[in-house]
């Protein structure tokens, strides 16, 4: 079977996309290998849910599991907490303002957290307003990752390490604050096509070149699925269009709901509304691949190299988590929850107590790469979910959107 990812065939398929290094293109090369295998098990063709699982995922091998640079200037795509330290020291006045209410004992746990830039600047922010959790949890399931979310908080906090502690498991009975910032996006999406005479399922094969689009049937699961879709869009899908869904979202809510004792769960992500997610121009989905900060929408050429995404439909969010018996406390857009918490005043602190004009600017720049619409301002929602929680949310008091969900 011959690559696709050879400094050749890359230089010729990608013109305008950045060059990798050798030692990359051959990580990809067993990424390929890893791949090529599984399709062949899988009767040669795979469905692209779970290709994505393994491009993203597979133990040592995976874009999150093999401990290449994704974050920040250096890697492929810049998250809110890299962008400005405004962010996390923000959504501190949300997480403070619950924890507030839950006691003591109350604790913050954190799903993927990245390069762990989130983690630290929460952490000193809530130490600042006299709140810290007894714990700060971080479930994380790159081995690489967890390692670099140590050493930074190491760096840059480390009278607070002794309250981190890492999780491979759901915790139980957990009494606190549930943060997930981009995580739906990167769960696995189905695919499905509607054609004339029944929905198709896109899927990934091999061919002598490497690997292509293909078709599986749609399950009944599928059916199901595309069912509820078109009942909250409205009508049903016309031919050709693509529709885009994670199938593990029911599961994770179901075992959020299971793990939560009593809290609040903040989720931040770019997605929208079904009204507006399965809009008539988004006939060909929303899937995104990222690669050293450059964004394109072919997945099948650097699996194991690039960040795959999907935006995540906020209207089955709230489907999911209600059946899950979740409250949906909030949703919003990003700018404006950030301003119920308090931004122009953390902003404004900040920038007073900045002793370089660079920092000064670094910081106006954030601000404004937060808050404007063409940036995360308005592409990037805010969704918040409870169980046995009574409190006002301030993220959510400027303006709050659950009625359009």
């Amino acid at each position: 079977m011959s690559s696709c990812l050879t400094p050749k065939a890359y230089r010729e398929k990608n013109d305008g996309l950045p060059q990798l290094e050798p030692d990359v293109l051959a990580h990809g090369e067993q990424v390929l290998a890893f791949l090529h295998e599984q399709i062949a098990r899988a009767g040669g063709v795979l469905d692209f849910a779970e290709f994505m699982r393994l491009a993203l995922y597979a133990p040592s091998l995976g874009y999150y599991a093999a401990g290449m640079t994704k974050f920040g200037a250096g890697g492929d795509f810049v998250t809110a907490p890299e962008v400005s330290p405004l962010f996390a020291r923000t959504v501190a006045h949300q997480v403070a303002e619950a924890l507030a209410t839950l006691g003591q004992d109350a604790e913050v746990l954190e799903f993927g957290a990245g390069s762990g830039a989130l983690a630290v600047e929460l952490l000193l922010a809530l130490e600042r307003l006299q709140c810290l959790p007894s714990r700060y949890l971080i479930l994380e399931v790159s081995a690489s990752l967890r390692e670099v979310q140590r050493e930074r908080l190491k760096q840059s906090a480390p009278h607070l390490l002794e309250r981190v502690v890492w999780l491979e498991a759901w915790p139980q009975d957990f009494v606190g604050v549930m943060l997930g910032n981009e995580v739906l996006d990167a769960m696995p999406v189905r695919m499905l096509e509607v054609t004339a005479r029944e929905p198709l399922r896109v899927a990934v094969g091999d061919s002598a070149h490497g690997l292509v689009w293909a078709k599986l049937p749609a399950s009944e699961d599928d059916l199901r699925v595309l069912a509820e879709l078109e009942a909250a869009r409205g009508e049903a899908f016309p031919e050709g269009y693509r529709v885009e869904f994670h199938p593990d979202l029911p599961g994770w809510l179901q075992g959020v709901a299971q793990a939560l004792k009593q809290g609040l769960v903040l989720l931040f992500d770019y997605g929208a509304a079904a009204h507006e997610f399965y809009a008539p121009e988004r006939w060909m989905g929303t899937l995104r691949c990222h690669l050293r900060h450059h964004a394109h929408n072919d997945p099948l050429i650097y699996p194991g190299l690039q960040d795959i995404t999907a935006w995540v439909d906020f209207s089955r969010v709230a489907r999911c988590a209600k059946n899950s018996s979740l409250d949906v406390v909030g949703y919003t857009m990003q700018a404006h929850f950030l301003l119920g918490c308090g931004l122009a005043e953390v902003y404004e602190q900040a920038f007073a107590e900045a002793e370089r004009e660079v920092d000064r600017l670094r910081l106006a720049q954030g601000f404004k790469t937060l808050m404007m619409p063409g940036e995360m301002g308005e592409r990037f929602k805010v969704m918040a979910l409870g169980k046995g929680l009574d409190v006002s949310l301030s993220g959510f008091a400027m303006r709050d959107f659950r009625g359009r969900l």
